[in-house]
């Protein structure tokens, strides 16, 4: 119901347009400059700002002709909206509808932006065809923590056993290969102490680099003692107590942190460079999941474990000290024993909503009385919503709970999405 009446509006706002009035050309425009920016791409605020500067002028050249035109009016508040939201300055340099793409072979965002430029133009040159050119290129995530917890490209969210050496990634140009140990005695859940990635070699841009981390040992450099290959192709961060790595050539981000005593992971990569493997690379656990063999869970529901003590956990008296405390002067905690409902307590201190991350929480609480489990939900939590370029996919409910039929989380529809919205589904005039 909300959907139609939601296209009833745009519909009855689209059609108040006039031959006249060019505010759709201005917003499809916008669109066109703007479809391919998120927020992880390097120099988003910077595009993103000069792109809304570019649509402000468009509606100030076609203001007298659009005079009483809704759609026109609302475009300018739209505009005025998100450029307080970003802190754009009205004055400043404004995008091209034809911009001139100089190619830096190194940088995946250029080489996909040239690309669909030339391509974008070669569609107009040849109009009388069917040909559309290239699309934006698109990205996937996916990530892995707790006992271990995984997340595919396909935003399947799977909990594995998968003891020793398994590889997450391996394609053309990334390899990434996690080795997991089992958590507590008589369980079978495990959790990950190592992890190595490899980034293979690409011709003129940079040799074959390794990057492994293990418990205690988040080293700031690559194997061979490089902490980084050149600008844009490698640079490592280290604030605390985790890595990122980031691979311009090819458009990947990586994640990796040490919470207690166990790693987490979340990769950001396009879509093409994830499918771009053989027969014999399909053993990956980012891209097919995990076999049905090391499945913990049965099909999204994930069982909760029997109580701790009989899992080897000796009863220790309930504490709470603080997150600085258990990361800081006791890293790796002191195991608790935890009953269902004081699991949930402890998970709802960083998990606000009670979606598969939350549940994942609950579930490793019971598994190990480990605290420091609760954190690395939060954190691969929070390195999903910075990685992962659908919105309306970061929420995944387990099947069966009261809120697994809803497919996302509601956003509220601004007046400038309407808009964006009627620029893409009615022709230009």
């Amino acid at each position: 119901m909300c959907l139609h009446l939601l296209l009833a509006y745009i519909s009855s706002q689209c059609q108040v347009a006039t031959p006249q009035c060019r505010i759709q050309k201005c917003t499809t425009d916008f669109v066109s400059l703007t479809s391919h920016l998120t927020p992880a791409v390097d120099g988003f605020h910077t595009e993103f700002c000069k792109a809304l500067r570019a649509y402000s002028a468009c509606t100030q050249r076609t203001a007298k002709s659009c005079r009483g035109n809704l759609v026109f009016h609302s475009a300018v508040l739209g505009i005025s909206d998100l450029m307080s939201q970003r802190n754009c300055s009205r004055d400043g340099p404004t995008s091209s509808t034809h911009p001139e793409v100089h190619l830096e072979p190194c940088s995946y965002h250029s080489r996909t932006q040239h690309a669909h430029t030339h391509s974008h133009a070669h569609a107009h040159a040849s109009a009388h065809t069917h040909s559309h050119g290239h699309s934006r290129p698109g990205y996937l995530f996916c990530g892995l923590f707790g006992d271990p917890h995984l997340r595919t490209f396909k935003d399947s969210f799977q909990t594995c056993k998968v003891g020793g050496a398994w590889p997450l990634i391996d394609n053309d140009y990334l390899s990434v290969q996690v080795t997991n140990v089992p958590v507590v005695p008589g369980s079978s859940a495990t959790a990950t102490n190592k992890i190595t990635i490899i980034f293979k070699p690409y011709e003129g841009c940079t040799d074959q680099r390794v990057y492994q981390a293990v418990t205690d040992n988040l080293p700031a450099a690559f194997d061979d003692g490089t902490v980084s290959s050149g600008d844009p192709i490698h640079t490592l961060r280290t604030p605390g107590n985790h890595v990122e790595l980031h691979a311009g050539y090819i458009g990947v981000t990586v994640i990796v942190r040490q919470l207690g005593r166990y790693l987490t992971l979340a990769v950001r990569i396009p879509e093409e460079l994830a499918q771009a493997y053989d027969a014999t690379q399909d053993l990956q656990l980012c891209l097919n999941g995990c076999p049905s063999s090391e499945r913990i869970d049965q099909a999204g529901h994930l069982p909760l474990p029997v109580s701790p003590p009989a899992l080897g956990l000796q009863l220790q008296p309930l504490r709470r000290p603080s997150y600085s405390s258990q990361t800081q002067a006791h890293p790796y905690g002191t195991p608790q024993v935890f009953s269902v409902d004081g699991a949930k307590e402890r998970c709802r201190e960083k998990l606000e909503v009670q979606d598969i991350y939350f549940h994942s929480c609950v579930f490793d609480l019971l598994t190990t009385g480990d605290a420091n489990f609760t954190v690395a939900a939060y954190s691969a939590q929070k390195d999903m919503e910075s990685l992962h370029p659908h919105r309306d996919r970061w929420r995944i409910y387990p099947r069966g709970s009261a809120t697994s039929t809803l497919h996302s989380d509601f956003q509220p529809i601004t007046r400038l999405t309407l808009l964006l919205l009627c620029a893409l589904s009615v022709p230009l005039m």
